[in-house]
């Protein structure tokens, strides 16, 4: 069993030089520390990062240091006396990051991998969804397409060459951009993908050439206002109708596997829509759903969304994390864990993608805080043998 003897916070800078929080713990087994992801494109439904502040949460959660020491943590569902503590006194990133080094001192103690705590029989490994340009909030060009990201996600015999088949194709599109985009300066986003001044269209068309199954994140709601779906890429206005027509089109011409987001956060009804005429097609949730169990329940209510998007810190709370994937599996709605703009080096993300047999693990493709995560899933596979 895990005794928790301290807690401490600081401070520390993720992959886009943003600030964000990372806590260790003290335990009768050694110490531990994790780290939480920030995101940039937030749905409005999500969990607050912090109860106001980082400093504020920091305060706080020292506060709580010797009410922990009185829990006996040995398994996952024990995480909820955790949160039964802090929950109304942090915010989602302090107690994920909390969560997770709370994981990692039971795998030690009992001397199991994180995702055992979870499933000790899993075996599906996620694939990987990998992000290879970027529009929309994640890029800061002037110029440049309003869907969010494009993403490939090969289906090879296991995970190392999945990963090396994505990072042939994310150099094969840097010369496919520059026929392209004469503008093209090899520059990267937040997520270390190309920024290109095209549009998503002309960017469809050279991801295809990859000859993989690809998909997009449209993030939908980053764009829509006052009733409108407002394009600056070329510059226009699409009504909700429209844009179900435009994303149908889209669907029908390119035919990517995976759309995420294609419609504003509220508009449950679309999403239905746009499943019904594509039933062969992923339509994901995210901020449609931002890991929250009441709004999965209405998606399905609704038969909105044939997969969701997991990401822990949206929702704060790993318990709820569990929950979310039980009701998914139970409708046949597939799961993909996935980072955030705002990485860390943090790998359990893919600890609980793998726990949680999720199908897919949406991690980027470089950068050391993306490849932490593809790398721990290579690991894993290459356990199991």
């Amino acid at each position: 069993m895990v005794k928790i003897r301290g807690v401490s916070s600081e401070i520390i800078k993720d992959s886009r030089g943003e600030d964000t929080i990372e806590i260790s713990i003290e335990t009768n087994v050694g110490n531990f520390s994790s780290s939480a992801p920030e995101g940039k494109s937030t749905g409005k439904y999500e969990a607050k990062p912090y109860k106001k502040n980082i400093s504020e949460d920091m305060k706080n959660l020292n506060k709580f240091s010797e009410y922990f020491s009185e829990e006996v943590m040995e398994k996952y569902e024990h995480l909820k006396q955790i949160e039964d503590i802090v929950k109304d006194y942090v915010g989602a990133n302090t107690l994920i990051a909390l969560e997770y080094a709370i994981l990692k001192a039971i795998a030690k103690e009992q001397k199991k991998e994180v995702w055992q705590l979870i499933n000790p029989s899993a075996k599906k490994i996620p694939r990987f969804l990998g992000n290879c340009v970027e529009g929309g909030k994640h890029s800061s060009s002037e110029k440049r397409p309003d869907f969010q990201e494009f993403l490939i996600s090969p289906n090879e015999k296991n995970a190392k060459e999945n990963f090396e088949v994505m990072l042939k194709i994310k150099n094969m599109l840097k010369t496919l951009i520059h026929k392209e985009d004469k503008g093209f300066e090899e520059k990267k986003t937040d997520e270390d993908t190309w920024m290109t001044s095209l549009n998503e269209k002309q960017v469809f068309e050279i991801v295809e050439k990859s000859k993989v199954p690809f998909g997009t994140d449209i993030a939908a709601s980053s764009f829509y206002s006052r009733k409108k779906y407002r394009y600056k890429n070329p510059a226009l206005k699409r009504s909700s109708e429209e844009q179900l027509f435009y994303i149908s089109n889209i669907v029908k011409n390119f035919k990517p596997f995976y759309v995420e987001d294609p419609f504003e956060e509220e508009d449950f009804e679309n999403f239905a829509t746009l499943l019904k005429k594509n039933p062969e097609t992923l339509i994901v949730g995210d901020d449609l759903t931002v890991t929250n169990l009441k709004r999965l329940e209405k998606a399905i209510k609704l038969k909105s969304i044939n997969g969701i998007i997991v990401k822990p810190n949206q929702c704060g709370s790993l318990i709820e994390v569990k929950e979310v994937c039980e009701l998914a599996k139970k409708n046949n709605i597939k799961i993909i864990f996935s980072h955030r703009s705002g990485e860390t080096s943090e790998s359990i993300l893919a600890d609980l993608a793998f726990g949680f047999q999720a199908d897919f693990l949406k991690c980027g493709i470089t950068g050391k805080e993306r490849e932490s995560k593809i790398k721990r899933i290579i690991e894993i596979e290459r356990s199991l043998k």
